[in-house]
């Protein structure tokens, strides 16, 4: 049984996001070509690109799918999540995760390596919250500017992970 904090759950699937929340919607190209979709899109779904930006993760399990359960370390916070859906296909390869207890928000992100039909690789990050703790409640514009940060990190690190063969 899951322990989200927030409904609707799974909104960043299809992009609608639900109102009463705060959205990020960020977009990067990492280049073109399947080579280097496929190797973004491993490193999305094996937290490899999370790592990359110096976030500490711990997952039940080695990739990303529906049930994985994480723990998203940024210096002094720890952030517990659940995967709530996970993608693999030709033209999109990702995952979304939604906040559980203890988290500073309440609501879902996902990450998103995209392959057009022009041949070009995108990252995608599309996310919906608002503050469930003090902390966040505090921060205000300093929390979202930290998530909009993260999302730009994580497309740096997704590019650089990218460029690296195997």
């Amino acid at each position: 049984m899951s322990e989200l904090t927030y409904t609707p759950v799974g909104a960043t699937r299809t992009g609608s996001l639900p109102p009463g929340f705060r959205h990020l919607h960020y977009r990067m190209p990492l280049g073109s070509g399947t080579a280097l979709y496929e190797r973004a899109g491993e490193a999305v779904l094996g937290f490899r690109m999370h790592r990359a930006t110096g976030a500490r993760i711990t997952a039940s399990a080695p990739e990303a799918s529906p049930g994985v359960r994480l723990t998203l370390g940024l210096g002094p916070l720890h952030v517990p999540c659940e995967v709530v859906w996970s993608e693999k296909t030709e033209e999109r390869t990702g995952f979304a995760y939604g906040t559980m207890p203890g988290h500073q928000a309440a609501g879902e992100e996902a990450f998103l390596v995209e392959h057009d039909a022009r041949d070009r690789v995108w990252f995608t990050v599309v996310a919906y919250s608002r503050p469930a703790r003090t902390l966040m409640r505090l921060g205000g514009p300093f929390a979202v500017a930290f998530q909009h940060t993260y999302a730009r990190l994580c497309g740096r690190a997704l590019r650089r992970l990218g460029t690296v063969n195997g």
